[in-house]
């Protein structure tokens, strides 16, 4: 094998419970291993991330990835992590789900490079055979509701309630290890740590339908210094399609890590080595005012999401609203209006007319009636007199009229509301 797959993970902190033997295992074999993806949108989001990267490291180590979308699965609703009872999806909105998230996953995995070859698997495939009286005939009598009430992620759920629907998701997850087990030859399952239960269920499973050996682990998951949930900002969840959160977005969700999270995130989110990774951190530790982890970090999961041209994008964007040392007409000499306004997706825009900015608009118009930027107009005022506008990043005051002459390319103004918020005005 090209190197120590548990090893990897291990110290880039990408490992929590795992199966005894599993390690030996890896070592000494090409194992097939599989995680499964919840199609409750037709996206999947940073926190997905997390898995894909552990298919991605298992392939890159030599083993073979299996992809589970659970088509299946998802018409149940799993409890894990769960306070209250999911609502279920239809079938034309759960496959154009699954649709969405197979796409998205064929953009990390290779699919063509031989032994070790990823697939892609959807468990509607083989769950749809099934009658119910099968099931718990031939499944469900292998599992007792003892042993089933014991995992978390039911326990938790007892006392407000869990129906069986849900009660019933860990036998299906099993099932779907057996099945691979038994038709792929796959050994392995991984997910996050909120899955144990249901993985273990799997290996139980296993071991009692056809005395096979199955083996697990779990990555904890991810968390944030300050206590906040991991994917999430103001304006909700970070999506990895770039119609749900540009590249400009995504990357400026990154390039916003807190030096307390920035060096657990670069080990598990990009596949830099252990004397890079440590090697900027030192250099961080030097200079924390440059970013240097966060630049990084934001560098190479955009790029791995969005490519290279996502990549120049964002970072294109993102030199034109916070560079402070070039003008905006010089960075936009290499971009067109249109890439402009397409890179900048979320940042909040608003129409004018071109009448109204030759007549002059009012600094506090601009911000609020307008555009609608901010509240109100004694808003707009308090900020002004805070010194937290800008006008094409040049600080205004409460008398500041925008003309033409503030126009970029004869259709823009971009107004800055202290150092994180910003916003467009289009002239049409």
């Amino acid at each position: 094998m090209p190197k120590n797959f548990v090893e990897e993970l291990r110290w880039r902190g990408m490992l929590q419970d795992i199966i005894p033997g599993t390690e030996e295992l890896l070592e000494k074999e090409v194992v097939t291993g599989y995680v499964g993806f919840d199609p409750t949108a037709d996206s999947l989001h940073v926190g997905s991330m997390i898995p894909i990267l552990l298919l991605m490291h298992l392939q890159k180590a030599g083993h073979k990835p299996i992809a589970l979308v659970g088509g299946a699965t998802g018409m149940v609703g799993d409890p894990s992590g769960k306070s209250d009872e999911r609502n279920l999806l239809d079938e034309e909105t759960l496959n154009k789900n699954v649709a969405g998230v197979k796409a998205q996953l064929e953009q990390f995995l290779d699919f063509n490079c031989g032994e070790n070859s990823a697939v892609l698997v959807n468990n509607y495939d083989w769950m749809k055979e099934w009658s119910f009286l099968e099931f718990i005939r031939d499944i469900g009598k292998h599992i007792t509701v003892n042993y089933m009430s014991a995992k978390d992620s039911v326990k938790k759920r007892i006392e407000t309630g869990i129906s069986f629907t849900e009660f019933s998701y860990q036998l299906v997850q099993g099932y779907d290890f057996l099945h691979l087990h038994e038709n792929m030859g796959c050994k392995l399952q991984m997910g996050g740590s909120d899955q144990w239960g249901n993985i273990t269920t799997g290996t139980e499973i296993i071991r009692r339908k056809v005395q096979g050996d199955a083996y697990a682990f779990t990555c904890p998951l991810m968390t944030k210094a300050d206590g906040g949930k991991f994917g999430k900002t103001e304006s909700g969840t970070v999506w990895l399609d770039p119609n749900r959160t540009s590249p400009f977005q995504f990357y400026q969700f990154w390039i916003n890590t807190t030096d307390a999270d920035a060096g657990k995130y670069i080990r598990t989110f990009t596949f830099l080595d252990k004397e890079t990774i440590e090697g900027l951190e030192a250099k961080h530790a030097e200079a924390p005012h440059e970013r240097l982890l966060q630049k990084t970090l934001a560098e190479e999961i955009t790029k791995m999401v969005h490519g290279q041209t996502g990549l120049d994008q964002a970072v294109k964007a993102t030199s034109i609203l916070f560079n402070k040392n070039a003008t905006i007409q010089e960075l936009l000499n290499e971009m067109s209006l249109n890439d402009l306004l397409s890179s900048m997706q979320g940042v909040v825009q608003a129409n004018v007319s071109k009448e109204d900015v030759a007549k002059g608009i009012g600094i506090i118009d601009a911000l609020s009636a307008k555009t609608g930027f901010l509240k109100s107009n004694g808003e707009a005022r308090r900020e002004l007199k805070g010194n937290a506008i800008s006008v094409n990043r040049e600080k205004v005051t409460e008398d500041y009229v925008i003309t033409n002459d503030d126009l970029i390319n004869d259709q823009v103004v971009l107004l800055s509301h202290g150092k994180k918020k910003n916003y467009v005005i289009i002239v049409q």
